[in-house]
């Protein structure tokens, strides 16, 4: 009888350790899912890329991904990422995970945004202190495109402009 007990008080000891974190749900993020068309500026030419954001793992991430209508000689894209969204309850934070054919997983593959309005204003810590990279999603509802702004900082904290694009609803 006393083994059972200490089975079941272990049981419930090592449930909450395992218990999964409420559904992400917001209404933000939610405004991201679907297929979209980003336009702009990025690394100093003209982009454009298809974008298309679905919820993934019982709608605790927004999965993204993000590939060039740009070619390289071999007929590949010139760049293509899948970036996954989540929410750190806990924390009351968005995590993102950022994944490219740059390559590597590093703390530059991790950002963290504090929810902002109509802004996700990512932030990746570059490897030995060297800066950090933002990428700021923001949500224009009166006309329902997003602005994607990507930015290098200096240690210093001086914003150099990497990216400056749109994303509009694909047809």
């Amino acid at each position: 009888m006393r083994s059972l007990f200490l089975a079941f008080v272990g049981i419930l000891l090592v449930t909450p350790a395992l218990a999964q974190q409420a559904t992400f749900n917001d209404p933000l993020v939610d405004h991201l899912a679907g297929k979209w068309v980003l336009t702009g500026q990025m690394d100093k030419g003209a982009v454009t890329h298809d974008f298309t954001a679905e919820w993934v793992l019982a709608h605790q991430y927004l999965e993204i991904h993000e590939v060039s209508r740009e070619k390289n000689k071999d007929s590949s894209p010139v760049y293509q990422a899948k970036v996954f969204i989540g929410w750190d309850a806990g924390k009351k934070i968005y995590d993102c995970v950022w994944l490219d054919d740059y390559g590597s997983i590093s703390t530059q593959s991790l950002g963290y945004a504090t929810p902002n309005g109509h802004s996700i204003a990512f932030v990746f810590h570059n490897r030995d202190d060297a800066g950090s990279f933002h990428t700021t999603f923001t949500w224009h509802p009166e006309n329902g495109t997003w602005a994607m702004d990507m930015d290098n900082v200096d240690p210093s904290g001086k914003a150099q402009p990497f990216a400056r694009a749109t994303l509009t609803a694909a047809k």
